[in-house]
């Protein structure tokens, strides 16, 4: 049966978002430094990437949650400065994949639909799809916000295939997480396909159907 649609996990597949994470962390710290932390780069990384580890990368109080475990206290000049560069760094260095931009334009030129699922929340969703400039592309974007379930629950995957009208059989999904993307994939009958250029691993028992080590590999598989 022909491939009629393509689905994508956002972060760390369209987009290298660790790599982003880190980066935006990093130089929040720089400033926080600047207007007075006295803490190593390093030891004040290591504490807000543990706090995100914890709680979640959409954790959206990290910089409250930082200063009042290192401080003890809410220190607004502290904060500000950390969220002001986080933003920035944000904007400015947020950035697809190489060749996603090119393999998408060239499945939406064949008339295949596409859509995204996601376990990040509506707004943080759609500025990274606009910021890319790639919301013009898709067909269906599945956020946590529109379910209340996160991957590898069934419903962002039927919620998705509901509203493109197609069998599950005919959409192939691509991610780099193996127990959510791929698991919740597989369990409502999609054919998957790992990211590996992502964070992607094989894990268990759980296959990929394919793999790609660049995401342009896709037009052949749709092929």
């Amino acid at each position: 049966m022909p491939i009629k649609a393509v689905l994508f996990d956002l972060d760390n597949t369209l987009i290298d978002f660790m790599k982003l994470k880190r980066m935006c962390v990093e130089n929040a710290v720089d400033a926080m430094i600047d207007a007075g932390l006295e803490m190593s780069k390093e030891e004040a990384t290591k504490i807000i990437l543990d706090i995100y580890f914890d709680l979640g990368v959409e954790y959206q109080r990290i910089f409250q949650k930082f200063s009042n475990k290192v401080l003890g206290c809410e220190d607004y000049k502290i904060m500000s400065a950390g969220i002001v560069a986080y933003r920035k760094t944000k904007i400015a260095y947020l950035e697809p994949y190489p060749h996603v931009l090119q393999t998408l334009t060239e499945l939406f030129r064949r008339g295949i639909k596409l859509g995204v699922i996601t376990d990040a929340g509506r707004m943080q969703a759609w500025i990274r799809i606009s910021a890319l400039k790639l919301n013009h592309l898709f067909d269906v974007v599945v956020t946590f916000d529109d379910t209340g379930k996160r991957k590898p629950d069934e419903e962002p995957f039927r919620k998705a295939l509901d509203e493109l009208d197609i069998k599950p059989e005919e959409c192939l999904f691509v991610g780099d997480w193996i127990e959510r993307d791929i698991l919740g994939a597989k369990n409502v009958g999609m054919r998957t396909c790992l990211a590996r250029y992502g964070t992607g691993e094989e894990a268990g028992d759980v296959k990929a159907d394919y793999e790609v080590n660049d995401i342009k590999e896709i037009l052949e598989l749709v092929r």
